[in-house]
């Protein structure tokens, strides 16, 4: 027996451990289920229990997932910024703008997975410790498939799912525009985008609507990736065409994430869109930051960690001393969690303000 609820709970233990359940109990008579062999029926029950644990009153945190909600617990700012209408300037920082996610899933993509250690011991063994540029190539280190994103080997980007993202989301935002839904993004991804393509979260949302399970049912269904990362690295495009426009650019991001994703899942993405938005108007990284946590609920895990990466990068010597600091208080997370990677890409803006350069090989 291999039921989806089989593959699954163990995943969904630990998420509704980290949304503040006590699983303590449960997690005991699941793992003597999985090691008896106990039948669908019984593991799907346990699945449905495991789902219907109560927040412990101990947990400090409010986290919403409908946009009404999360809109009421957003801190006091700005919503739409002072922009200068100037259609050359706009192409010019998004042109550059997918150039840059371009250039940065490019240089990460030969070491995808791999830890700083492993990254480390191959740029000393290529001679590029500290990393300036792309990643060489080194026969039997890095796979011969990510050959055409190393240093010197790049004449195209390959294809990856953080650029299929901003892909589906530009060809729903050309279907729908501003009145763009969750369900009609949920139709762009069944119309446009392969099953096998997707991962974790993602394939569990696509699962769901092929089973008639449509958002905001899809986000959670046997889905304990909920709050990892692929809902942020689809923000990318709704900060493109909201620009000076957090608020509206967090919204637009809302009705993307919220089909795979909830909670910190969705923060995730609707902080990334409203940073890159306020990014037309704003220089400093540090008004940039503080434009995304406009956008997301101030007493979330996620806003949490954002503030404490914030302090750590004003108080460090480099972004070594941060990078420490977050893997030590955040490093509990899975390593394609939200909240840490949003960390990371805090920590990659604060030091890239001046260098686009810096921000990326450092993250």
């Amino acid at each position: 027996m291999n039921s989806l609820e089989r593959q699954l709970i163990n995943a969904e233990i630990t998420q509704r451990r980290e949304e503040g359940c006590d699983v303590s109990e449960i997690s005991v008579r699941v793992t003597a289920a999985l090691n008896s062999d106990a039948c669908d029926s019984e593991m799907t029950n346990l699945y449905d229990e495991l789902m219907s644990l109560p927040v412990d009153d101990s947990f400090n945190y409010t986290e919403p997932s409908t946009l009404e909600a999360i809109r009421s617990q957003r801190p006091d700012a700005l919503r739409r910024l002072d922009l200068l209408h100037d259609d050359e300037a706009f192409f010019d920082r998004i042109y550059g703008a997918w150039l840059g996610r371009v250039a940065g899933c490019a240089l990460g993509k030969p070491v995808e997975g791999w830890d700083k250690v492993q990254i480390d011991k191959l740029l000393e063994e290529v001679d590029a410790l500290p990393l300036d540029n792309f990643i060489p190539f080194k026969e039997g280190a890095v796979a011969d498939i990510w050959r055409t994103s190393t240093r010197g080997n790049i004449n195209y980007m390959d294809r990856d799912d953080d650029l299929d993202y901003t892909i589906l989301g530009l060809l729903a935002l050309e279907r729908y525009g501003t009145g763009l839904s969750p369900r009609g993004m949920a139709a762009i991804w069944l119309e446009n985008f392969p099953f096998e393509m997707t991962c974790t979260a993602e394939n569990s949302a696509y699962r769901n609507f092929v089973m008639g399970k449509l958002p905001p049912v899809s986000a959670t269904y046997r889905n304990p990736f909920r709050e990892w990362i692929g809902a942020q690295i689809r923000a990318d495009i709704f900060g493109y065409v909201a620009p000076g426009w957090p608020e509206k650019a967090a919204e637009l991001a809302f009705y993307d994430a919220s089909i795979s994703h909830d909670k910190n899942g969705i923060y995730g993405e609707m902080f990334v869109a409203a940073m890159i938005s306020a990014a037309f108007v704003y220089t400093s990284a540090e008004s940039i930051i503080a434009a995304g946590l406009a956008e997301i609920p101030v007493e979330s895990r996620l806003a949490e960690a954002i503030r404490n990466t914030l302090t750590w990068c004003k108080e460090e010597d480099d972004w070594l001393g941060v990078w420490r600091k977050i893997n030590e208080y955040l490093g509990h997370y899975d390593s394609v969690h939200t909240i840490n990677n949003a960390a990371l890409v805090v920590m990659g803006v604060w030091y890239g303000e001046k260098d686009f350069q810096t921000g990326i090989v450092h993250t």
